[in-house]
């Protein structure tokens, strides 16, 4: 659809172009890329070109001698205007070439002055002044930042310090930059009050896989190629990690690996596993909304009484006795051995099929197909993979634990074939000190915010309004408390930095919030920010991660940042510097010295004084040899040339995740105990419908990015919901047409959109959108690790407005196609 991105030919590649390499920062699969820069002025002809291919010749269906209009844009390298061109790579075990709607759209999603793209991307600091937001230095800008916070903060107490910030890889992370905000907020300080960009505390969505030993990536994609079944729980990899289950599992199915989904809707994942697998080796356990615990425990029960599970495995690796770690305020379920963890879990198929809305055949079927022994008497391999829809469901610490149980008693972890991962959002890229001066369970920011706590908020690539819960009231309260402040600037225009200091600290003293907003675009939360720094992403700055296999890439640098932006990291660095230059000013010398050691000129400065420390044998030189397939942690040596990894996690038997001593797994001793948050019982008793929510294809994690793109827009002019079309009729409600979601929490508005294999009273909304954010009616209910349940929603529904001209040429056709 070129003529969509007003391109009607593009350029040659030459042969001479800069080649580099690229992993893909959208999603957790990291699909390999190169990007290819060269001078705006010249390009390669059919007979010379990058790829030595004859391009007056037609080419091959699946030749890699193409790209598309939105691989290709126009950018700033050293200053200059160069041509860019970011295809898929071919040649990367990851993706074999396949690129995804968002990856293929890297090119024009990248900021261009020459074709207009992404002109919303921030180029300079800005201050509050004079009722606007004013362009400034980083000087100017850091100062502030710095003046401010030292007023609220003190050695050995920065508890009026709040900090949201991101704690993965990919676009805003990576491990240059989550060193750079780790160090100076748990290093330099010991912050208590911070919380992670998706979720209201900092915590992990993985407590108790990793209380059990296991880390929850620990397998490798090409487990899914060689396993016998493929067991997916609260997870739709064909629209959020495509390439994945395209390159990787689909190949499996093909193999003649059997399927398990677990999904209380109907998903393409579905679809399409049974157009690859064939649907009589496909089994979708529909279940009740959060009736995963159930389910999990009813299948652990029959496996273990069927006799169906590893006991040579039991025995070398897992734990025996008793309890080895009792419940208490940081474990919501006791941990120990196998046969413990039977009695507690203990669940007859009658109990699951009553809880789970299932038949006790298709439990039994689900049974046999994960566990069941083969006839000539071999185990059966099954690899589990799992994601928000229990991560952020009811019950999050025994739904994940549960679904650990089944793979650790069948033998599955540590095996070819095997594994129980989170299939991810984005990629990894987590390297900081300890956070262990948090505590567990962590504090509730957002709830200590909308109480009033906190005086200075500092927040890296997180938009809260749009991905949190409860949203509705902590946008009311935060927008008060931060105009409070703006209206002291306002009142103290004209006046000294140290008056205008002085009006600020005495705002936040009364109630306010001094906000510091890192980011790439003017974000939502943004609006409500005092100080707005712009930042670097991938592709501007050199950024290590880690994909869902631990697969470590470097990405490099193919393109200035815009303006004056800057990594995170070295963004870190400048507020550390500025207070330490603070508090020298003000006589705190033994405060001041917390903050030496940023003196990092690059990113790869950043990157030398953090993870290499911990990795010494990793660096960018040896990264960048080992090209976009990389290297899987953990690396273990570096011999002719090449770094060493570890293909795949406990081959040993040997679980240290949880840092016992004799390396033994534990059970989760976690029964079925119904909905575990609160109100979310009492809201489902007084509202129709199940608002469920979760990604779409086209648009998760850069739709902040695509508001000014016509091809995305023109898709989805406005976040959709999915109603079963009966639903439509009775409410009177057409497609297009725009709708409010509504209960007692608060309203939100989504584009109806029909979808015949939805349930009856049961919906679907994209999370994380820009307009229509579904956390406006998500209540305070969290598990006592303080992980959101943004999972179980119920709303009701009524029409608010016909289809908008916009909306009117939208296509309305069901998610299931043919491949």
């Amino acid at each position: 659809m070129a003529y969509k991105r007003n391109i009607d030919r593009l350029p040659i590649i030459p042969a001479g172009a800069k080649e580099h390499n690229v992993a893909c920062h959208y999603c957790i699969v990291g699909c390999g890329y190169k990007a290819y820069t060269w001078p705006l002025k010249t390009q390669g002809s059919t007979d010379s070109n990058w790829i030595g291919a004859d391009l007056s010749q037609q080419q091959g269906a699946e030749t890699e001698a193409w790209y598309a209009p939105s691989m290709y844009n126009v950018v700033k390298q050293n200053g200059k205007d160069v041509h860019l061109v970011i295809k898929p790579d071919v040649n990367c075990v990851v993706n074999s070439g396949l690129g995804s709607i968002r990856g293929a759209r890297m090119a024009e999603n990248r900021k261009s002055d020459v074709t207009g793209t992404q002109q919303q991307r921030l180029t300079d600091p800005m201050v509050w002044r004079y009722g606007t937001w004013q362009p400034t230095s980083w000087d100017d800008a850091l100062d502030l930042v710095a003046r401010v916070t030292a007023r609220v903060i003190d050695k050995d107490n920065e508890d009026d310090l709040f900090v949201s910030m991101f704690d993965h890889g990919g676009s805003a992370g990576g491990y240059e930059n989550t060193w750079g905000t780790g160090k100076l907020y748990f290093e330099s300080m010991k912050v208590r009050h911070c919380r992670i960009h998706n979720r209201p505390a900092y915590n992990s969505e993985v407590h108790s896989s990793r209380d059990m030993g296991v880390d929850e990536l620990n397998y490798n994609y090409a487990d899914y190629e060689v396993t016998d079944t493929i067991f997916l729980v609260g997870t739709n990899p064909m629209e959020c990690q495509t390439n994945l289950f395209l390159n990787h599992m689909a190949k499996g199915m093909q193999n003649g690996a059997k399927v398990v989904i677990s999904d209380p809707r109907r998903t393409v994942t579905v679809d399409a596993s049974e157009q690859y697998a064939g649907a009589e080796n496909v089994l979708h356990l529909a279940i009740k909304p959060g009736s995963d615990v159930a389910l999990h425990n009813t299948l652990f029960t029959y496996i273990a009484d069927q006799g169906w599970v590893d006991a040579d495995f039991i025995a070398k690796s897992t734990f025996q006795g008793d309890v080895a770690v009792p419940a208490d305020s940081a474990h919501p379920a006791s941990l120990g051995s196998f046969e413990a963890a039977r009695v507690a879990c203990k669940m007859s198929l009658a109990d699951g099929a009553a809880a789970t809305g299932l038949t006790e055949a298709q439990i039994i079927q689900a049974a046999e197909w994960i566990a069941k022994p083969k006839e000539d008497g071999s185990r059966r391999k099954c690899v589990t993979g799992y994601e928000k829809g229990i991560i952020w469901g009811n019950d999050n610490y025994r739904a994940i634990g549960s679904l650990l149980n089944i793979a650790l008693a069948t033998g599955n972890v540590g095996r070819e074939g095997g594994g129980c991962c989170r299939l991810g959002g984005h990629q990894e890229g987590y390297y900081r000190p300890s956070d262990a001066h948090v505590g567990r369970p962590a504090p509730y920011i957002d709830d200590l915010l909308i109480a009033g706590r906190g005086k200075v908020h500092h927040i890296w690539a997180n938009d809260h309004y749009k991905t949190t819960l409860n949203a509705s009231q902590f946008k009311r309260v935060y927008n008060r408390r931060s105009q409070m402040v703006k209206d002291a600037m306002d009142a103290a225009a004209g006046r000294s930095r140290e008056e205008l200091v002085d009006a600020i600290v005495s705002a936040v003293n009364a109630g306010g919030i001094f906000s510091v907003c890192v980011d790439i675009i003017h974000s939502q939360i943004g609006q409500a920010a005092h100080v707005i720094l712009p930042a670097a992403e991938s592709g501007e700055m050199n950024l290590t991660s880690m994909n869902g296999e631990r697969r470590l890439r470097l990405t490099e640098k193919y393109m200035d940042p815009p303006g004056s932006a800057r990594p995170d990291c070295l963004i870190a660095a400048g507020i550390a510097q500025n207070l330490e230059r603070v508090l020298r000013e003000e006589g705190r010398n033994d405060y001041a010295d917390q903050f030496k050691g940023y003196d990092w000129k690059t990113e790869e400065d950043a990157f030398m004084d953090g993870y290499h420390q911990g990795n010494p044998e990793v660096t960018y030189d040896r990264l960048r040899a080992m090209g976009n397939d990389g290297v899987l942690e953990p690396v273990v040596g570096y011999a002719d040339g090449k770094l060493i990894g570890t293909n795949r996690l406990y081959e040993d038997g040997v679980f240290t995740r949880h840092g016992r001593e004799d390396g033994k797994a534990l059970f989760c001793m976690g029964e079925w105990r119904g909905w575990q948050a609160a109100g979310k019982a009492q809201q489902q008793a007084n509202h129709r419908f199940f608002i469920n929510n979760g990604r779409a294809n086209m648009n998760w994690q850069n739709w902040f990015l695509d508001q000014g793109n016509e091809f995305v827009m023109d898709r989805f002019p406005v976040p959709f919901i999915q109603i079963n079309p009966e639903d439509m009729a009775e409410l009177g409600i057409k497609a297009g047409d725009m709708v409010e979601v509504y209960n007692d929490m608060g309203a939100t508005q989504a584009l109806a959109y029909p979808e015949p294999t939805a349930k009856r009273n049961e919906t679907f909304m994209v999370f994380g959108a820009p307009n229509g954010a579904q956390g406006n009616i998500v209540n305070a209910g969290v598990n006592e690790l303080i992980l959101p349940n943004y999972k179980a929603t119920w709303a009701n529904i009524r029409k608010i407005s016909d289809a908008t001209p916009a909306s009117a040429a939208v296509s309305y056709k069901s998610w299931e196609v043919e491949l």
